[in-house]
Protein backbone atom coordinates (compact mmCIF):
# COMPACT_ATOMS: atom_id res chain seq x y z
CA UNK A 1 0.00 0.00 0.00
CA UNK A 2 1.24 3.62 -0.73
CA UNK A 3 0.17 7.22 0.09
CA UNK A 4 0.73 10.48 -1.56
CA UNK A 5 1.47 12.75 1.28
CA UNK A 6 1.81 16.69 0.60
CA UNK A 7 4.20 18.75 3.28
CA UNK A 8 6.11 21.69 2.77
CA UNK A 9 4.34 22.59 -0.40
CA UNK A 10 5.27 19.47 -2.43
CA UNK A 11 3.73 15.98 -2.59
CA UNK A 12 5.42 12.61 -1.90
CA UNK A 13 4.48 8.98 -2.73
CA UNK A 14 5.48 6.90 0.03
CA UNK A 15 4.92 3.52 1.88
CA UNK A 16 5.44 2.17 4.72
CA UNK A 17 9.41 1.70 6.12
CA UNK A 18 10.29 4.83 3.97
CA UNK A 19 13.01 7.15 4.73
CA UNK A 20 12.21 11.20 3.66
CA UNK A 21 14.25 13.77 3.56
CA UNK A 22 11.89 17.19 3.97
CA UNK A 23 13.15 20.56 3.99
CA UNK A 24 10.56 22.14 6.32
CA UNK A 25 9.94 19.33 9.26
CA UNK A 26 11.74 19.44 12.68
CA UNK A 27 12.17 15.90 13.06
CA UNK A 28 15.46 14.08 13.29
CA UNK A 29 16.41 10.58 11.37
CA UNK A 30 14.53 7.94 12.99
CA UNK A 31 11.45 10.03 14.35
CA UNK A 32 8.24 8.97 13.68
CA UNK A 33 5.78 11.90 12.43
CA UNK A 34 2.24 12.27 11.37
CA UNK A 35 0.50 13.80 7.86
CA UNK A 36 -2.46 15.52 7.76
CA UNK A 37 -2.84 16.20 4.26
CA UNK A 38 -3.28 12.42 2.65
CA UNK A 39 -4.02 13.22 -0.94
CA UNK A 40 -4.32 9.87 -2.24
CA UNK A 41 -4.03 6.20 -0.92
CA UNK A 42 -3.47 3.28 -2.92
CA UNK A 43 -2.67 -0.64 -3.34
Amino acid sequence: MFAVIKTGGKQYKVQAGDLLKLEKLAAHAGDKVQFNEIMLLGG
